[in-house]
């Protein structure tokens, strides 16, 4: 586990008044349709603040499923985007050491000190990489974030392993460098 992670569930109980298990009860109770629902609940019902909220509906979502799991059930049927995939994180992987790879239902997060990346896999066909490159124009293949939102600032979609290139490599690159 990412040690920032687990010195955040190391301060809940103080932070939050509840351990990480005794909020997971909590949230089995309560039936969201979002995962932002089960962030507002706790915000507004229970006065946490927005990032422990984030991790501990995140976490409760994930408790039964591994890291390997979380992975195998977003390629499902998608299965001819595993190459692209393998491919990403072994470029994310010459990066630096520092780097955190963290799986999640329907995205692969990409952290530094904050997130770099986001690995989705978007269609059968195609996986969007999300970036967070500042005060960079999108452009050509490097496009806007699209359904990422503010989580990312630019996407790449990817429809084969081939598209895994140097251009990629130097704008992760700078997502990386970015983070410190």
């Amino acid at each position: 586990m990412d040690k920032a992670l687990q010195t955040m569930i190391n301060n809940m109980p103080e932070k939050t008044g509840k351990s990480l298990d005794e909020w997971k009860k909590i949230l089995k109770k309560k039936a969201f349709s979002t995962h932002s629902d089960g962030v507002k609940y706790l915000k507004n019902e229970h006065g946490v603040t927005h990032g422990f909220a984030n991790t501990i509906v995140t976490l409760s979502k994930e408790e039964n499923n591994s890291s390997e799991d979380l992975v195998a059930n977003q390629y499902t049927g998608k299965e001819s985007l595993i190459p692209i995939y393998e491919a990403i994180l072994k470029m994310v992987s010459s990066l630096g050491s520092d780097l955190t790879i963290t799986p999640k239902k329907t995205s692969v997060s990409i952290i530094r000190k904050r997130q770099i990346a986001l690995i989705k896999p978007a269609t059968k066909i195609r996986i969007d990489l999300g970036l967070k490159i500042k005060d960079k124009e999108p452009d050509g293949r490097l496009g806007s974030s699209g359904p990422f939102g503010t989580m990312c600032t630019h996407r790449v979609q990817l429809t084969e392993a081939s598209q895994v290139n140097n251009e990629l490599k130097a704008w992760l690159q700078e997502a990386y460098d970015q983070s410190v």
